[in-house]
């Protein structure tokens, strides 16, 4: 049964993104970027109500009262494809830092660079972090926006060692605004390169900003302290609930 539901849930999953492209996002891309921004919040919802319906898997995400107003870095644990648009729908003019090939998609790509994306050249190292620090100075100070990074750069199994790059403590020290760690289960629910989808309850902790002005290392270490503690703790309420239900979080 979790088999078909998953099958059932990626068709319609893909189906909804590419039905919410073409007929909701397509049509605003010649008018002003907040109304690409409603369809991708629209969107984003839609297929967190799917997966609810289709696998039975919902979310709960507690410390929104932390988010502060105004330009900020949101640093998040990544685990999953999930948290790539839940944190969409939490922020009021979020910019992710993404890798530039997602940009070449037709239609999707367009989308992206619309709502002024910063896309990096994974290749070019010092001279990628330096155009994305222009980039997102831009964005955050300017114009107050919401900097969405993953500070290990790519998912990560539950449970797997961190691995964070020095990218983030590199654009706290450079930005000047306060950073919002955000820990998550996700990859219990939603494991990456895999196919299912399990039922259950993804949480989502955000916590008190950190301030600007730390030094990089200590900046690093605190950040990396909080969003593992706190992931971990959610990794082991999330084990025992798919445990109660007969799911094993490790097949």
């Amino acid at each position: 049964m979790l088999i078909l539901r998953s099958l059932l849930f990626n068709i319609l999953f893909y189906l909804n993104l590419a039905l919410w492209i073409v007929f909701g996002a397509l049509p605003t891309l010649v008018l002003p970027r907040r109304y690409l921004l409603a369809v991708a919040v629209g969107w984003a919802r839609s297929a967190l109500w799917l997966m609810r319906v289709t696998v039975g898997t919902r979310y709960e995400i507690t410390g929104l009262e932390h988010i502060p107003e105004g330009g900020l870095m949101v640093a998040a644990k990544h685990q999953s494809f999930w948290e790539t648009f839940v944190l969409v729908t939490l922020f009021s003019d979020p910019v992710f830092i993404l890798k530039r090939e997602l940009t070449w998609i037709p239609f999707f790509g367009w989308c992206l660079w619309k709502l002024r994306m910063i896309p990096v050249d994974r290749g070019a190292r010092a001279r990628a972090l330096a155009d994305v620090t222009r980039r997102a100075k831009v964005e955050l100070r300017q114009n107050g926006r919401q900097l969405l990074i993953f500070p290990e750069g790519t998912r990560r199994a539950p449970g797997a060692p961190p691995a964070y790059k020095f990218g983030v403590a590199h654009l706290y020290a450079e930005l000047g605004v306060p950073c919002l760690p955000v820990a998550l289960n996700s990859g219990l629910y939603w494991p990456r390169r895999k196919f299912l989808r399990r039922p259950g309850t993804i949480r989502v902790e955000i916590m008190a900003p950190i301030p600007p002005g730390m030094p990089k290392a200590a900046f690093q270490r605190l950040l990396e302290e909080r969003i593992e503690t706190a992931s971990d703790r959610l990794l082991a309420v999330g084990r025992d609930e798919l445990a109660k239900i007969g799911r094993d979080p490790l097949a």
